[in-house]
């Protein structure tokens, strides 16, 4: 097989002769070398640019970067600063925004069971708005507000009845849904009547979210054409369509770009007459590719006739998406990232699970030998968010690079780290 394709590599991707692959000017090599494997390198100037693609699109302050995807404080910062809002699910989420620096008027309250503390948290800080999900919520919002919690803006999550064509535990718009309030049952709009009744809350908008991963710009196309009809009769000053752009994971996979998915999106919006203000919730697109993981080879073990397994010191607690979604992955050695890929093998990691996979069916150069550090590409997003104490291995450390430097923003755990919570 080819080489790693150019395409699946954060932008500042260059390969020199001696030190192998660099990113912001950093060898990889070098970088498992000091800061130790499992690594998530983060291509700083990638982050920025997909911002910046983003805010160009929509326009500044209208882009709300999805936090689930890839958060810790460097992040929150870097966004904040590129002209993003910020997307929170949880108290932890939001805790994290703050501790970063980024006001709580520039981040949105999500998540589809929100407790009383979460809500309370988010009123106390002052968050810019909270996406209604639940008639539940609108009950404990009410209640907040009987407590002498002040009026707070809101917009409503819609479950628009679109079919995404992705994984089904990541689509999120059809009717079978347990987020937002459908729209084909009427529930949309009996919320729209209470809200607007409602001494506790403002209602400036709309949202939905159809799905994450999603590769068809169409199904953005659609899913704004049917919020735009709910919406315009309404009136409402805002319209917040969601993220869930898909990116390509391996070779041979094309997705749209953020201008091409604003296209689509406002041009939906034109055709249906809306004067709303238009808000997007990228995480993924704006992460994914900036970021590559690096692990180091444990084990190499053939069984004629059936399959080599190569063994390396991370796996499903850095990335569970190919246990959990049978997600693609590429992989590449790091000190020769031009090296065609003839061989085979399943890419493994250490955990006590035959699901422990990496990589199911791996292309890989040949002469991967122990020690060699193999590196997965478009692994920004979901992995270091979603990543465990899984046979308690502590989780890796993340880094920055940018104009030949490495930051370190997020250190390895350590064995007394994972005591920490525990109280005998």
């Amino acid at each position: 097989m080819e080489p790693i394709p150019r395409y699946l590599l954060p932008d500042s991707a260059t390969i020199d002769p001696t030190a192998g692959l660099l990113l912001g000017g950093c060898s990889l090599v070098e970088l498992a070398s000091e800061y130790g494997t499992p690594l998530f390198v983060y291509d700083e100037e990638h982050l920025r640019a997909r911002c910046r693609e983003a805010v160009a699109a929509f326009g500044r302050e209208r882009v709300v970067y999805a936090t689930k995807a890839f958060l810790c404080m460097a992040m929150a910062r870097l966004a904040y600063e590129e002209g993003l809002l910020l997307d929170v699910a949880t108290g932890g989420e939001l805790y994290v925004a703050l501790r970063a620096g980024v006001p709580a008027s520039r981040c949105v309250m999500h998540g589809n069971n929100k407790s009383l503390d979460e809500l309370r948290m988010a009123l106390t800080e002052g968050v810019r708005q909270i996406n209604v999900d639940s008639f539940d919520e609108l009950d404990r919002l009410e209640a907040l507000h009987r407590e002498g919690f002040p009026r707070v803006k809101i917009q409503l999550r819609v479950t628009p009845g679109i079919h995404a064509h992705t994984h089904e535990y990541i689509a999120t718009g059809q009717d079978d849904s347990k987020f937002g309030f459908n729209l084909a049952n009427g529930d949309a709009a009996r919320a729209v009547e209470r809200a607007r009744a409602s001494p506790a809350v403002e209602l400036v908008g709309l949202h939905c979210h159809i799905g994450s991963n999603v590769f068809a710009a169409e199904s953005f196309g659609r899913a704004a054409e049917v919020m735009a009809a709910f919406a315009a009769p309404l009136g409402l000053p805002e319209l917040t369509l969601g993220g869930g752009l898909g990116v390509a994971y391996v070779t041979g996979e094309q997705a749209p770009s953020l201008t091409r998915w604003g296209e689509v999106i406002l041009e939906a919006c034109a055709r249906a007459g809306l004067t709303a203000a238009i808000y997007v919730e990228p995480g993924r697109s704006i992460v994914a590719s900036s970021a590559v993981t690096l692990y180091t080879v444990g084990t190499i073990k053939n069984i004629p006739g059936i399959r080599r397994y190569i063994a390396v010191d991370g796996g499903m607690s850095d990335n569970p998406r190919p246990v959990l979604y049978g997600s693609g992955y590429e992989a590449f050695l790091a000190r020769d990232p031009a090296a065609e890929r003839p061989e085979r093998a399943r890419l493994v990691g250490k955990h006590c699970e035959s699901g422990d996979v990496l990589i199911f069916d791996a292309a890989l150069p040949r002469g991967v030998r122990i020690g060699d550090v193999l590196v997965t590409p478009v692994t920004g997003a979901y992995g270091h968010s979603m990543g465990s104490n899984y046979n308690k291995v502590p989780r890796p450390a993340v880094v920055f690079v940018r104009d030949g430097k490495a930051r370190l923003v997020v250190r390895r755990e350590t064995y007394d780290d994972l005591l920490r919570c525990d109280v005998g």
